[in-house]
């Protein structure tokens, strides 16, 4: 678990070669700077620390700034971002890569060096020698979303350390309403940590009070209402979202998004994935895949097949222009309360 590693790194345990995997933004700029908090001080980033894009700089001008000595300190912290001659990618190349000497330095790294590879991608060519042999020199580490459970323990975890308290039903609703998303938790959380104080217990009132809803929650909590045939507070949603100025168009994407998720997490579920597979599978955090699974409760999968041809016969008449947008989507919502 990522989590595990990030300790490790804060007992400065550290490795001499990293590869972080992953599209997950926050977890990859998380332990970045772990890394380089935990290899050097203040005045020593200053000349120790040197970051390389591989789609402007060779390799070759990375490797020699990993072998050169720290100047007035002990580590040197060498970041390669987007090193994609570890992936199958095509790319007309701006400049050379002499890979042969990476694979001597992967082969005997500098002692005093922590070389860095942050890789965005969801996945690497593994059948390239330089690939494999990173991959056998280095610490992986995957930054993909975590589960609902790990999750948690991380808000825990951040709580503890800011001195604050929070109630479980305080954690399920600030899940709710960032739907686990790790950037969003953390500026949330700090947020709720200044304002309840050192010591402060946290609730969810003040979840509610604090946390704004996204775009993306209302559109949830539209849809819940509209399965659970709460149609006045379903209309009430909607209305607050045009009274926002949010467009019937972005609006209409939100629902088709939503329901063709609650569509992939029924029929995945049905085949026997579980919670975190179906989330790897979709590419979804976690959470949300629990949300969807219990409003695919109240659907067939034929029942959501058709509410997505209705969905797509809203969008056409709205992109053209056959019927008001807003009326558009007043229409579906009251067809869905009828069903």
């Amino acid at each position: 678990m990522i989590f595990n590693v990030w300790k490790e790194i804060k007992q400065k345990k550290l490795q001499s070669i990293y590869l972080l995997l992953g599209k997950e933004a926050f977890l990859m700029q998380e332990t970045v700077q772990l890394i380089i908090n935990a290899a050097l001080n203040d005045e020593e980033k200053d000349f120790n620390l040197s970051i390389y894009d591989m789609e402007e700089t060779s390799i070759d001008t990375a490797i020699e700034d990993a072998e050169t000595l720290p100047f007035m300190g002990e580590k040197r912290v060498v970041i390669i971002k987007n090193p994609f001659f570890l992936t199958s990618e095509k790319k007309k190349e701006k400049v050379e890569h002499k890979l042969d000497k990476l694979e001597q330095y992967l082969n005997s790294p500098a002692p005093y060096t922590i070389l860095l590879f942050v890789a965005p991608y969801e996945k690497l060519d593994e059948r390239k020698k330089i690939t494999k042999l990173l991959k056998k020199q280095s610490i992986v580490l995957e930054m993909t979303s975590i589960s609902e459970k790990d999750t948690i323990e991380w808000i825990t975890e951040m709580a503890e350390q800011e001195v604050v308290y929070f109630s479980k039903e305080a954690i399920d609703e600030l899940m709710v309403l960032t739907a686990g998303d790790l950037m969003i938790l953390n500026q949330e959380l700090k947020k709720i940590s200044t304002y309840v104080g050192e010591g402060g217990q946290v609730s969810p009132d003040i979840i509610r009070l604090l946390v704004p809803r996204t775009l993306e929650q209302n559109i949830f909590e539209l849809i819940d209402n509209v399965i659970h045939r709460r149609s006045g507070e379903a209309l009430r949603i909607f209305y607050d979202l045009l009274k926002n100025n949010e467009e019937p168009i972005k609006i209409l994407s939100l629902l088709v998004n939503q329901f063709r998720l609650i569509l992939q997490v029924k029929e995945l579920s049905g085949t026997g994935y579980g919670q975190q597979q179906i989330a790897n599978t979709v590419k979804v955090h976690p959470f949300r895949v629990k949300l969807a699974l219990q409003q695919a409760k109240l659907f067939t999968s034929d029942e959501l097949a058709n509410i997505l041809l209705e969905l797509a016969e809203a969008d056409y008449q709205m992109k053209t222009g056959k019927k008001d947008k807003q009326l558009v989507l007043e229409l579906f919502l009251l067809k869905l309360f009828e069903q």
